[in-house]
Order: structure tokens, then C-alpha cells, then sequence
């Protein structure tokens, strides 16, 4: 398999737990080097989806490839990930659990090291460098995580929540941190129920809800449609789902739904 320009392809995928279907029939491209967003209230299917690219569940139906091959290939060295659930080996010092995270990612522990020491420093958790994980607040162990996310410089950023449960000032610093990857060339893909996290730092959205994908757009594509009072979708399934106080009626063009609104309409409702 070649490598198509995505980092993250997902190819009619689809995940059930018994009964209940967690995602349906998702595609799903992150070109490279760009930061997407993935959206959607909780328990609409954005973690499952994230830890089916993770390999830590695997599709019923459908396929998941990274950079154009088979991800359990690529995984381990070129993507970096955070998950939703945070979790640390707290008897360990934060010095020497960076150490061993960057080793299992194939640096070297020397250089793993080195790199942990230049973070923690960047982060002001150098005086904690010698404290078991344990002893350090939620908010620091988060941010020893995410360290531990990037020692190994990957080319794939996969964020679940990052920004769940961090103070203003810590949001601004990991926001920084994004920006900093992006700029380098690094891919990001980061899920959040927020919208204004994904309209600050992404280039690209995709929404999910109940399941199913029902937006999947370029951000500066949807602020241009909703100067002009138009908002279009490239959607899938019926379209009563969209149709509200604010959309004076629907049009469809080459399977995309085009939301003319009302005058005066609130684009944001």
C-alpha cells in the first residue's frame, strides 16, 4: 500500500459493542501535516474511533491504515498518543518514567533522557524530576503524559481530550506546544466536544454525532459559506436532522447539502 498523502485513513469502519453500534460505516482522511479535528458530544463515537487507529480495538468491518501502510507497522515509531484516560506508573520517578517511555518508543536512553530533562524544564517540572508520579497534582501528571506523548519525536500527534481538566494557563501552554508541532510539519489529530478548541488550532473538522459522520470539512470552507449565509455539508443519511428555525430550506449539490438560513440567522446556532 502507497502512501496517499493521508497520515490516518479510515475506510467504511464500523465498531459494535453487542447491540450498540459505536461508529458506523466511518470514512475518514488527515492529510499530512495538518491539525483535524474531531468532534462530537460524549458518546457519540470519537474514542472508539481513536482507539481503532490505536489498534486497542479493531473494526468489525472496514479498514484503518496509517501513512499508506499497515499501522501496526508504523504505529510504535511515527505516532505519538494521548489518551482520554490518563494514566502513569505513579511509584516511578517522573525522570525516570520519561526515560523508559522514550526507550520503548526506540530512543535511546541516554538521549531519551536528555530530551525528558529539555521538556520538563519547558513545562517548569524540573524540581520534580526526582518525585514519584504519585506525588505530583493531576494537572502535572497530565502534562507528564503528554511529555511522555512526544519524546519520541513522531510524525502522527493523536490527542483524545487533551485539554480536558487543565487550568486556562495550561491550555494556553499545550495549545502553544500544537502550534509549535504543526509548524514543524507534524500531523495532529485531537478529539474534543468543543467547539471553539477545534476553531482556534484546526485546519479541518469532522463531526460525529450518534454515531455516524455528519460533517466532514476544511475550517476556513465553513467560515466562508456562513459569511455568504450559506452553510454546506458533505453528509450522509437523511437531512431532517439539520432542518431548524434557522435554515430557510436545503439544497443538494453532488452530495453535498447546502443550508441556506434565514436573514439575520445566527450561523452558530
Amino acid at each position: 500500500m502507497s502512501d496517499d498523502g493521508f497520515a490516518v485513513k479510515l475506510e467504511g469502519v464500523t465498531k459494535r459493542f453487542g447491540k450498540h453500534t459505536a461508529i458506523s460505516d466511518f470514512d475518514f482522511e488527515v492529510p499530512r501535516g495538518t491539525i483535524c479535528g474531531l468532534l462530537g458530544p460524549n458518546g457519540s463515537g470519537k474514542t472508539t474511533s481513536i482507539r481503532m487507529i490505536m489498534g486497542i480495538l479493531h473494526p468489525d468491518e472496514g479498514r484503518v491504515s496509517l501513512f499508506g501502510s499497515d499501522p501496526d507497522v508504523t504505529r510504535r515509531t511515527k505516532v505519538g498518543y494521548l489518551p482520554e484516560e490518563r494514566g502513569l506508573y505513579k511509584k516511578m520517578k517522573v525522570l525516570e518514567l520519561l526515560t523508559f517511555l522514550a526507550e520503548i518508543r526506540g530512543v535511546s536512553r541516554s538521549e531519551g533522557r536528555k530530551r525528558a530533562g529539555v521538556w520538563l524544564e519547558r513545562l517548569g517540572l524540573t524540581e520534580w524530576s526526582d518525585k514519584r508520579a504519585e506525588d505530583l497534582s493531576k494537572g502535572m501528571q497530565q502534562k507528564v503524559q503528554f511529555i511522555g506523548t512526544v519524546l519520541h519525536d513522531p510524525e502522527l500527534l493523536i490527542l483524545d481530550e487533551p485539554f480536558s481538566g487543565l487550568d486556562p494557563i495550561n491550555q494556553d501552554v499545550l495549545e502553544e506546544i500544537v502550534r509549535d508541532y504543526h509548524a514543524k510539519g507534524t500531523t495532529i489529530l485531537f478529539s474534543t466536544h468543543l467547539m471553539h478548541q477545534a476553531e482556534k488550532l484546526c485546519e479541518r473538522v469532522c463531526l460525529i454525532s450518534n454515531s455516524k459522520k455528519v460533517l466532514d470539512a476544511e475550517l476556513k470552507e465553513l467560515k466562508a459559506a456562513e459569511r455568504k449565509g450559506v452553510v454546506a455539508v458533505e453528509f450522509e443519511g437523511p437531512d431532517t436532522w439539520i432542518r431548524g428555525p434557522e435554515v430557510d430550506h436545503v439544497e443538494e449539490v453532488n452530495g453535498v447539502l447546502h443550508l441556506i438560513l434565514r436573514d439575520g440567522a445566527d450561523h452558530q446556532a
